[in-house]
């Protein structure tokens, strides 16, 4: 008698073959896509450093313009004596702060010959240190940087002590 055979091929997948494979798939796309988010938030970060860094340093040069040109004709200079940290404010030196950013000052530190120290009216030597910070509003980059600042000195202010 003839019988039908039973047809019994390999060629095909089982459910937990299917299973495993769609598992190490997804594990992978999740690790693709969380390594492109980090890239994209690391470019945000390093980007706003490097504006930051210009801004800081554009803030810098408003300052030392602002402190070399002449406020009246009784006072030929704006250097500020022991300046308050707000001696050099962003509005103070015409400084427009871009959109997007905070800039901040610190209160002048004074040059006694051997460190920077409190700055009070006897002591203030015609030298300053002020830090200078330009920072992001959501925080994600801040650049500092040191200015020393001196008191011009020129053959028109003959009034000051400091200079003779």
């Amino acid at each position: 008698m003839w019988r039908a055979k039973r047809v019994t091929s390999d060629a095909g997948e089982t459910l937990i073959e299917v299973v495993l494979s769609v598992i190490i798939l997804g594990i992978a796309a999740v690790a693709l896509l969380e390594s492109m988010a980090t890239s994209t938030k690391l470019s945000d970060i390093h980007r706003k450093q490097a504006n930051a860094a210009a801004y800081v340093r554009d803030y810098a040069e408003a300052v030392q313009n602002w402190v070399a040109a002449p406020s009246s004709s009784s006072n030929p200079t704006n250097y500020q004596v022991c300046a308050s940290s707000t001696a050099y404010s962003p509005s103070t030196v015409s400084y427009t702060v871009p959109v997007g950013y905070v800039a901040t000052e610190s209160a002048a530190l004074t040059w006694n010959g051997g460190a920077w120290g409190a700055c009070s009216g006897a002591t203030d030597n015609g030298i300053q240190r002020v830090t200078l910070t330009v920072a992001t509003n959501d925080g994600r980059a801040s650049e500092h940087l040191d200015l020393i600042i001196r008191r011009p000195c020129r053959t028109a202010d003959k009034w000051d002590t400091q200079c003779i």
